[in-house]
């Protein structure tokens, strides 16, 4: 976009002083832009309206009244109606800087509507425009869009003849992705696909992570120790985990690895030190968070130490390159539910947590991700058990308020003043952080207490409300609610009714730590490029995971609603 230096008032004065139809509406165009960037956007639009149908038939003033009318819909219409409106003909013969305007602004358009596939596709054709000295900062985000998608959406998107650059990021994104842990069919494929796009900006540099995976090492154990209270009041928490364990060595390891499972109901040091004399390649544990750091304390004396999966997460820790953290965090979950909100076109959230310290902790988790990915802070009411809920519940819809109003009305008016109360009518989603138990009683007083003027909003929910027999009554109350939970529990299989008939009496609780049990020995042989790549996701049993800088594993859940009385997956 040609740069609007002087005020409106100029542009508009030559516009009416030139006798060339092409000169008058460059200065037209210029007027407007002035006005839009004065934040003036009825002058420019009366500008571009009277001008449109006099226009001279010059791509490059179109491509610009196009371009300027799409920055006024953009703040009075959204970015949504921008984009519809902001279409070049294919046929057009621009110079490069209108081009480069052109990407760069629908770049930012489908950022706001969070498209990071339709995103990262105009900053590759941006760069096409640029000098080579600002095609790196573009490239390096065109990467980090790419990274966070699963590899399944990538490889739907990957064959497009009309962008070979942007198709040619696609294959490489699958590339790194698909052969993150095996080095050597790394290196072929990306030699591979470096022949086949000698021109592209990633064959000429590859991405610095994607270096870095090339160059990790990854863990190849020939020896793995398990470190879980097997005795003691804990062992019953650690038993379906010990047989994840199993079941995921039986199914995925040949015999020449060894596995062996070391008590540390004795002390967590003791087992600790038993399984590196045993020799001892790696060690997946402890489990309890007092283990944990206890290990942790004496792990940052040593020099060096053997690689670690721990079973658990504290609150504060030194990262070490060999040590990584799984758990089924409560925050985390929260976390994840917040981004799957936003995803959803959430904009204003209300949530409704247990007064409890894992309710508190899975609020303000919830909330600092918020405040990540929009700048606003999402409305929190803690509730108590009993009949406080009803109250906390009419409260943050603003039934009392509302009912309160009638009450008052009545008095003035007479007891025969027919009337509803209202609910708020601004939030459109609520997130529900409870037990089953509690979700039982909070959904109905949910439903009673919109309002008939209300447009019921989306409901959320998590793991912790769901319930262990969905085909009762109260699955039927639960229809069009939102929960999330591990893959594993989403979709049954052979291997779920297996697990089902092998250990009738787990809980939903008790079949995650199995699955996590799975996961952690299927992560072992992955763990060094998933850290050294941070796009690189293991779609594991619960949940697809990733490994952030600082050795923690991220998981992202799956969803389902119920529909009548089923819980379907999303």
């Amino acid at each position: 976009m040609v740069a609007a230096e002087h005020p409106a008032k100029i542009y508009l004065t030559e516009a009416k002083n030139s006798s060339l139809p092409e000169k008058r509406d460059r200065y037209l165009l210029l007027a407007a832009h002035a006005y839009i960037n004065n934040g003036n956007v009825n002058s420019a639009t009366n500008i571009l309206t009277s001008m449109q149908k006099t226009m001279v038939n010059v791509p490059t003033l179109q491509a610009e009244h196009i371009y300027l009318r799409a920055r006024i819909v953009e703040k009075t219409n959204g970015s949504e109606a921008a984009l519809n409106l902001l279409q070049y003909p294919p046929h057009w013969q621009l110079p490069r800087w209108q081009m480069a305007s052109y990407h760069q602004f629908k770049a930012k358009l489908f950022k706001n509507t969070q498209q990071p596939i339709e995103q990262a596709k105009q900053l590759s054709l941006l760069s096409n425009y640029l000098p080579k000295s600002e095609t790196t900062a573009v490239n390096d985000v065109i990467w980090s869009l790419l990274q966070p998608l699963q590899e399944e959406t990538v490889q739907s998107f990957m064959r497009d003849p009309s962008n070979p650059i942007f198709a040619g990021w696609l294959q490489l994104t699958f590339i790194a992705k698909h052969y993150a842990v095996e080095p050597t069919q790394l290196v072929r494929y990306l030699g591979e696909w470096q022949r086949n796009n000698p021109y592209h900006p990633a064959a000429i540099k590859l991405p610095g992570d994607l270096e870095k995976a090339l160059n990790a090492k990854p863990y190849r154990p020939q020896n793995i120790a398990v470190l879980l209270p097997l005795t003691g009041p804990r062992a019953v928490v650690a038993e379906p985990i010990r047989q994840g364990i199993i079941a995921s060595y039986l199914s995925e390891y040949d015999n020449n690895v060894a596995i062996n499972f070391y008590d540390t109901q004795l002390g967590a040091t003791n087992a600790y030190n038993e399984a590196v004399t045993q020799g001892a390649e790696f060690i997946i544990g402890p489990l309890l968070p007092n283990e944990v750091e206890e290990l942790q304390k004496m792990n940052d004396k040593l020099t060096n130490t053997v690689p670690q999966l721990y079973l658990n997460q504290t609150e504060h820790f030194t990262p070490q390159p060999n040590q990584f953290y799984f758990s089924l965090s409560p925050a985390q979950e929260a976390s994840d539910a917040a981004h799957k909100l936003f995803n959803d076109g959430v904009k204003l959230p209300l949530l409704l947590a247990s007064n409890d310290p894992i309710g508190k902790r899975m609020a303000d988790s919830f909330k600092q991700t918020w405040l990540a990915l929009t700048n606003n802070n999402a409305e929190v009411h803690y509730y108590d058990a009993g009949d406080q809920m009803k109250l906390t519940v009419q409260e943050a819809l603003g039934v009392k308020d509302s009912q309160a109003r009638i009450s008052r009305m009545r008095d003035l008016l007479g007891s025969r003043l027919e009337s509803d109360f209202r609910s708020r009518q601004d939030i459109d989603a609520i997130y529900m952080i409870s037990g089953s138990q509690d979700l039982a009683l909070l959904k109905p007083f949910l439903d009673v207490n919109f309002s008939v003027f209300s447009e019921p909003v989306a409901l959320y929910t998590t793991s912790r409300s769901r319930l262990e027999n969905e085909s009762t009554q109260a699955a039927q109350d639960l229809n069009k609610l939102m929960i999330s939970d591990i893959p594993w529990l989403m979709r049954p299989s052979n291997e779920t009714q297996m697990v089902s008939e092998l250990w009738s009496t787990w809980s939903n609780s008790q079949k995650r730590l199995y699955v996590m049990g799975f996961d952690s020995l299927e992560l072992v042989n992955r763990l060094a490029q998933m850290r050294a790549f941070p796009g690189y996701q293991f779609m594991g049993r619960s949940g697809a995971l990733s490994v952030k800088q600082n050795g923690v594993i991220d998981r992202q859940l799956s969803w389902g609603q119920y529909t009548k009385g089923q819980l379907k997956p999303l």
